[in-house]
């Protein structure tokens, strides 16, 4: 028993409620156990005072900018980011370079512009990434996933992307989904290696009908599978400058081969012929010598 009274076990709650009542939370934000959920709050920066211990970050339908790479390297046991629907923009690199255990990351919505090696290259536990709609983003660098061979789930629907380099999601051993739909895909010969790949691949694909190709206008609004059969026959038949520059170059090695060697067929038949003619001289004068 306590000295007032009360059982030790009595003392021991209340102190856990006060030190429990004295964690802090960002302002207009509800705090659980290891989430802090800060939705549609209007925030115009990242929120201060977030409990270290935090798991779950939720930040979602706010006026985000910018996230403060220091402020977020003290939530090291962050798994699980929610920033859609915000403002960031397109200078994410070495952002996350302190949250190594980031799993899930959700950049929907935003005003992202290009992903580069830097952007992500940190964060190698990630297994789902959603960077869709932003329709400003135009470029994915070729190895910019290549640290996050976990990713089993990665969508870059509904943005500004004409061409994804093959080898960007072919070398994810583990992506097993794969968001693709409603771009402005560019389906030329350098985009059949992509979409045979996809043809050929165990991906899935969500919302496989809108995967279409935008530009040439010959091809718009053509699903990836006709795109595939038209772009094969177009391209395994089609000769570019530089193939016409090759056959010319080839005819011509052909045309001073087949020059050079009549000549010299020319030079050795002439030297046979004096060498023939000069020997029937010899003999004639020997016949007349003897004679």
């Amino acid at each position: 028993m306590s000295p007032s009274g009360r059982p030790w076990s009595l003392s021991l709650v209340l102190l856990l409620k006060i030190a429990s009542e004295g964690i802090s939370c960002p302002s207009r934000c509800s705090c659980q156990y290891l989430e802090v959920n800060c939705t549609g709050q209007q925030l115009q920066e990242f929120p201060v005072d977030i409990p270290l211990d935090t798991r779950q970050l939720i930040l979602a339908a706010n006026n985000v900018s910018y996230l403060p790479p220091v402020e977020l390297s003290f939530l090291a046991d962050l798994v699980y980011l929610d920033c859609r629907k915000n403002l960031l923009g397109d200078d994410l690199d070495f952002t996350f370079i302190g949250v190594a255990r980031l799993v899930y990351l959700d950049l929907s919505f935003n005003n992202l512009t290009q992903v580069t090696f830097s952007t992500f290259s940190h964060l190698l536990s990630l297994v789902v990434l959603k960077i869709s709609d932003n329709p400003n983003l135009v470029a994915i660098e070729k190895d910019a996933f290549a640290n996050n061979t976990w990713l089993r789930h990665l969508d870059v629907s509904r943005t500004g992307l004409t061409f994804l380099d093959t080898s960007t999601v072919r070398d994810l051993p583990n992506l097993r989904l794969l968001g693709l739909s409603d771009n402005l895909w560019h389906c030329n010969c350098s985009f059949l290696d992509f979409i045979t790949w996809m043809m050929e691949s165990d991906v899935h694909f969500p919302d496989a009908d809108n995967i279409t190709c935008y530009t040439p206008a010959g091809l718009r609004a053509l699903r990836i599978p006709a795109a595939e059969a038209q772009l094969h026959f177009s391209c395994l038949t089609q000769l570019y400058k530089q193939d016409y520059l090759f056959l010319c170059l080839v005819g011509f090695c052909i045309f001073l081969a087949g020059t050079m060697a009549a000549w010299l067929a020319g030079v050795c038949a002439v030297i046979y012929e004096a060498h023939a003619s000069k020997g029937e001289e010899e003999e004639e004068e020997e016949e007349e010598d003897t004679a």
